[in-house]
């Protein structure tokens, strides 16, 4: 390999290697000469351990900045009671439950799990923090509580 290659071949390998995760459950290339792939990860809700998101983005290998899209589909998975929804943030911001960053330029993909008490559903946002194209890329999903212990426990006010 040439002088100049190898160093880049190098960066290249080690930038696939982290952006490898153990949530990771699929990756779509987006053909032969692009460096750049769909990745979809799953997350488990730490809190209400029985809401599955799965969170598909763009990332490029070879770039500093992966694009801002992103797509969320959240579904219950497991049990949810109770007790999982006194343990969470019941304002109207919620809390993140997952962060990922995007760029050594400090953008992040966020998602934030909201209660919506009126209509007993768990929504997830999953947000860019960095304006792209005069827009701050975000995609939303909502988990109904309908059918499970934790349904109705909160009312709104």
């Amino acid at each position: 390999m040439t002088s100049i290659v190898k160093p880049l071949f190098l960066i290249g390998s080690l930038l696939t290697i982290s952006a490898c995760s153990d949530k990771e459950v699929g990756d779509v290339s987006l053909g032969l000469f692009t460096t750049k792939d769909i990745k979809i990860d799953a997350l488990q809700d730490p809190i209400v351990t029985g809401v599955t998101c799965h969170i598909s983005s763009i990332e490029a290998n070879l770039d500093l900045s992966d694009p801002s899209d992103s797509s969320i589909a959240c579904r219950q998975t497991g049990v949810i009671t109770a007790a999982m929804l006194a343990d969470i943030d019941m304002g109207d911001s919620g809390e993140v439950v997952f962060k990922k960053s995007k760029s050594i330029f400090f953008k992040n993909m966020k998602v934030r799990r909201i209660f919506d008490a009126k209509s007993q559903s768990l929504m997830y946002v999953s947000y860019s923090t960095k304006e792209t194209s005069g827009s701050f890329k975000h995609s939303l999903s909502t988990v109904p509580l309908w059918g499970t212990d934790a349904y109705g426990v909160v009312k709104p006010e």
